[in-house]
Parts: C-alpha cells; sequence; structure tokens
C-alpha cells in the first residue's frame, strides 16, 4: 500500500502562488509517475500535471501550462506543485495521486488539500 500526504493548501489573491507538496509513503518502490489533479465545486475532477518518476517527464494541462511546474524529489519521496500567477477559476481541492501501473492508471490517492484565490 502507499500512503499521500498533501499540504501547502491555503487562500490566495489572484496574481499570487503558492507551492503544494505531496509526501508518499509505504511501497513507493514501484512509483511509475505522480499527479495532480483538481475538483472545484460543482465540477468533475481534472488533471492538472504529472511527472514520471524515471526521468521527470513532465505534462500539464493547457489551462496551467506556463504557470504551473512539477517537481520531485526522489530522495523524500515527494512530489511538488508550484503555482504562480494564481486565477480565481484555480480555486478547486487539489489532489495528488501515484501510478505504480503505468500511464493513465493512478491507483493511489490523496485526501485533497484546499486551494482559494480570491479576486
Amino acid at each position: 500500500q502507499v500512503q499521500l500526504v498533501e499540504s501547502g493548501g491555503g487562500l490566495v489573491q489572484a496574481g499570487g502562488s503558492l507551492r503544494l507538496s505531496c509526501a508518499a509513503s509505504g511501497r513507493t518502490f514501484s512509483t511509475y509517475n505522480m499527479g495532480w489533479f483538481r475538483q472545484a465545486p460543482g465540477k468533475e475532477r481534472d488533471f492538472v500535471a504529472t511527472i514520471r518518476w524515471s526521468d521527470s517527464t513532465t505534462y500539464y494541462a493547457n489551462s496551467v501550462k506556463g504557470r504551473f511546474t512539477i517537481s520531485r524529489d526522489s530522495a523524500k519521496n515527494t512530489v511538488y506543485l508550484q503555482m504562480n500567477s494564481l486565477k480565481p477559476e484555480d480555486t478547486a481541492v487539489y489532489y495528488c495521486a501515484l501510478s505504480a501501473r503505468g500511464p493513465g492508471s493512478y491507483e493511489y490517492w490523496g485526501q485533497g488539500t484546499q486551494v482559494t484565490v480570491s479576486s
């Protein structure tokens, strides 16, 4: 089993920045990639960014490209999401996820952290 614990959410004004962290513990040796998703009230959960554990290849949703940066610290089994130039539409609960099986499949999820961007 894998446990994921997110931190770093909060309230920020539009144009501001936040950095989310997600620490993984347990059977993390088989990690394929880790990603961030978000869910706004009344909407479905959407993909934000992902990073491949073997070579740090990253992918982003078009809505955050150029503003958000995903990175990892393998020694700490931690993934980060640096969010800059935040907009009110970035307001959501942000979830960390881990895939052990390969692309497109996330078996483990964190509890989520709230990000609120005020206008």
